[in-house]
């Protein structure tokens, strides 16, 4: 029972392990520290020093009368709105990275992207490979079954049987030919083997 206990000892561990080194958490940034998602907010200096990643949170504190929207590259350069990707006005939206490359963010109020209420992030992929390298793997090898062994042909030697001789005739000495030395008496056990051969013989072909 010492040693079961040991070996589960011993998985919890490696699982703990496992999952510490499992990759970086997902970080959380609050937009604009503690100032918030506001006007004039100047948030081009606010992710200049930051790396975001896949996985990564922001979170967009703001007050009444603000919305954040996710929109395209061009909307964002124009602050064109109302073709929102996405959009909230909840006052505290959260917003997943959930992909590598350029995401866009404005106040969909009239005026207020043009004021400084846009935000936009590069995403980079998450460590622990290239997504993009493929891994080459040999075909896997097809190994033939064995082939079965043929079975041994079958014999067909059957034993001797005793010569008789023919009756005598009229006058004569009757008397038994004597089996020469190689014959094989016919005995009851050797009638069995040779009906069992007979029988096998018409099984098999």
């Amino acid at each position: 029972m010492a040693n079961f206990g040991g070996g589960i000892s011993n998985l919890i561990v490696l699982i703990m392990i496992c999952s510490s080194i499992h990759g970086v958490p997902a970080a959380i940034y609050t937009v604009g520290d503690s100032s918030g998602w506001s006007l004039g907010g100047g948030y081009g200096n606010w992710a200049g020093d930051k790396t975001f990643t896949v996985g990564d949170t922001l979170v967009f504190n703001y007050a009444s009368g603000h919305t954040v929207d996710e929109v395209s590259t061009s909307d964002y350069k124009t602050c064109t709105t109302g073709n929102a990707i996405t959009t909230d006005s909840s006052g505290a939206t959260s917003i997943t990275l959930n992909t590598p490359g350029p995401h866009y963010f404005i106040c969909g109020v009239p005026g207020h992207c043009g004021g400084g209420m846009k935000l936009s992030v590069n995403v980079v992929a998450a460590s622990g490979g290239d997504p993009s390298s493929s891994t080459t793997t040999s075909p896997p090898t097809i190994t033939s079954p064995p082939s079965a062994t043929a079975a041994p042909p079958l014999t067909r030697d059957f034993p001797p049987f005793t010569t008789i001789s023919p009756a005598p005739t009229a006058g004569g000495s009757q008397h038994l030919t004597q089996p020469s030395s190689s014959a094989v008496l016919l005995t009851p056990k050797v009638a069995v083997l040779f009906t069992i051969s007979i029988v096998m013989l018409k099984f098999f072909l």
